[in-house]
Formats: structure tokens, sequence, C-alpha cells
């Protein structure tokens, strides 16, 4: 996604400075051009040879240094760059940049960018909570800028609250989303992820080895496509992405009912999660005390909520998910006829690889008119992005 890109980089001097190396380092190893643009203040904390070394260019600093004499260099740096990006940003740039003034080779360039600027502000916990700051961040985001909220926790100064510049990680995943295209923009697209939980009494349950990873995947693929995404999910073994609505419950019954309360609203409904198929017809309210002996718990069938979705959809798209350990296509075919829905992703759990909480995975995508597709082995995040295309095709 980000192969060939124009990336420029714009360090101001803060502590967190630092961290822009490892930026910088991992957008060129993901394919990036990178060009680093330092204030006076930046070099303090990070020589220019470092960001030299990592990107493989020259680094940007002085308004008057002129790298080609043919080419005003901050004019031309940001006519050809696909994207800036401020990591850090310092209360000091941020004014700057809020106020339009250029005194300096970054606010001069971004002043003349007609490309999309994203800022992670990083500073202390007061300087960020500062009127004067919060009214300029909110300046920015008048102008189009992306603001990237700042994380918490302990901070240079001592301090611990938001101000930290997020891991280059989260950030190379927040500019290459940046290029994903926006085919699902304004889209109403709510997913279901992990395991649901029945509960035999307060502290067992039975359950299932879903991750949530692939439900995951697809809530963080279909927010890049521009989609308001809902994820209703359970107990999940990975983070909540951010930019969706995530709503947290329990047992298939309230998997249900949540679902069902938005499902008029939504454009595609994809039921990635594996609910339990049956759940303790008792629920103790007292922890069940060990009998000597075999005990038997009775199970009654849980709501199939898919099936039930397949009866009420109008609209909308519905996207079902069968793991299966024997028999995939017969399997797959028959439930993709039973439940009513427009896809059918089927994938082989007993493959340790593939199967539940692995990062990869394998499917074949089954097609209401009969037809299907195999899709190899590959990342869950690239496979969500893959699957999203095929159900892009499918909207009504």
């Amino acid at each position: 996604m980000l192969n060939d890109r124009n990336i420029l980089l714009c360090v101001s001097g803060g502590i967190a400075a630092y961290k822009a190396c490892a930026l910088t380092s991992k957008l060129v190893q993901a394919g990036a051009n990178v060009r680093v643009a330092m204030t006076a203040s930046a070099e303090q904390f990070v020589g220019k040879a470092t960001f030299q070394a990592l990107s493989r260019n020259p680094i940007y600093s002085d308004v008057f240094e002129e790298h080609d004499p043919t080419k005003i260099a901050h004019i031309d740096v940001v006519d050809t760059s696909d994207l800036i990006v401020v990591a850090p940003a310092t209360a000091n740039i941020i004014a700057k940049l809020a106020n339009g003034i250029a005194d300096d080779f970054i606010t001069t360039s971004i002043l003349a960018a007609k490309c999309p600027v994203i800022v992670s502000p990083a500073m202390n916990v007061n300087m960020l909570e500062h009127p004067a700051t919060r009214r300029n961040i909110e300046t920015l985001k008048s102008y189009g800028y992306q603001i990237i909220e700042p994380g918490v926790g302990n901070l240079a100064c001592g301090w611990i609250g938001g101000g930290r510049l997020p891991e280059s990680e989260d950030l190379v995943r927040i500019i290459a989303s940046q290029f994903v295209p926006k085919h699902l923009l304004e889209k109403h697209v709510l997913i279901t992820a992990g395991p649901t939980v029945e509960r035999i009494d307060p502290v067992r349950f039975l359950s299932n080895d879903s991750s949530g990873k692939m439900g995951v995947a697809l809530a963080e693929a279909a927010r890049d496509m521009g989609a308001n995404v809902t994820l209703v999910h359970g107990p999940l073994q990975v983070p909540v992405p951010d930019g969706v609505t995530a709503i947290a419950v329990e047992s298939g019954q309230q998997m249900l009912e949540t679902v069902l309360e938005r499902f008029a609203t939504q454009d595609i409904v994809i039921k990635s999660a594996a609910v339990a198929d049956y759940r303790p017809k008792t629920v103790h309210t007292e922890k069940h005390k060990k009998v000597h002996g075999p005990l038997t718990i009775e199970l009654e069938e849980t709501t199939d909520i898919l099936k039930e979705l397949g009866t009420k959809k109008t609209h909308q798209l519905l996207v079902g998910f069968a793991a299966e350990t024997e028999q995939l296509e017969d399997h797959a075919r028959a439930k993709l006829e039973r439940k009513n829905v427009d896809f059918l992703v089927a994938n082989d759990v007993s493959k340790r690889d593939i199967g539940f909480r692995s990062d990869d995975n394998e499917v074949v995508l089954f097609r209401a008119d009969g037809s299907s597709v195999r899709l190899p082995r590959q990342s869950k995040q690239r496979l969500a992005h893959e699957l999203l295309a095929y159900f892009k095709e499918g909207l009504r």
C-alpha cells in the first residue's frame, strides 16, 4: 500500500523525536520514499545524520538551503509529496500551522501544500490540554488536517496522562490507511467478532477458541475504506480498533439483541463471530459446588443469529462465516442456502496455521449465485481487504 508513495515526515522539537527514527525506518521498509524535514529544535534531540541514514534521502532543515538550484526546495518537496506527516507535533509547531506562521522549512512548506496533512501531537499533558493548544488543534481540523489523538501513559516530564506519540507501528497503519481506496465511503457496516460466552454459573461458562482476529481485521479494513463501522464483539484476544463504534457483549442472546437493534440502518452486515450453538438451560446464580461423580448439564439451542437476519434482510448485504473441519464445500453451500445470505466465507479450522487464533487465514468465498472463489493463505488483514472488495461489488 505504501510502495513508491512519497511521504514528507516533519519532525519538530520534542523528546518524542526519537520515535520518528523508528517511524522513518518502518515506512521505508513498507516501500515508501520518505523525505524528512526537521526544525532546529528537533536537531537538539536527534541528528540529521540519523534520519539521512534511515531515509536514504537528504534532510531538509534550512528554508534557504537549496539542494537543486533549479528548484525551490520547500515548494518542490510538497508538490511531489503524496502525504505530509508531522510527528511529533509540538505545541509550538501546531500554533504556527494554525495561525499561518511560516518561519522555517516545515511551516513554509506546509503552508504551500496541496496534499493531505496528518498531525500527531506529542507534548506534556498540561500543554496539550491548554485552551490555546486545543483551539489550535480544532483550527487545524477545520483546515482538513487529520489529527492523531495522542496516547496516554508515562511522559518524559514525569507526568502521567495524554501526550504520548503513538508507537511507530500504529502510525504506519494510520498512514497506510490514507492510500486505501474509499470504496465504502459513508456506508454503514456492522461486523460481529470473537466468541460468545454462555454462563453455567458466575465463574464457569461454555465458549470456543475464536480470538476475534478476523472480525477485527474486517472492521479495520472497512474503516479504512471510509465506512461507518459498528463492531459487536465478545471477549477478544486483540485490541478493539480505533475509529469504530465497539459494543462489547457476552452471550449469544446479547449479541442477537444488539445486532437486531441496528440491523435496519446497515448496508453490510458481516457475521464473523463464533456464536455458541448451545447454552445451559439452567444458569446458577452462585458457584455450583463440586459433586462427586458425573455431572450432567442440560443444554438448549441458542438462536441462530445469521438465520434470523436472513429472514429479516431487505436492502442489506448479508455475509456469514463457516468454520468447518470436514466437507467444507458441502457444508458451506448448504449453510449459504439455508440461511439466505449473499456471501459465505468458509475456512478449515482444523488446520492450526489458519484456524482459530492464527494470524493468517485461507478461505473459500461462496456466492448466492452458486459461484465460488478460493482466496489463498495470507494475513487476516490482507484477506479482510480482499473480502471487502468482493462484498462491495455485491451491494444493492
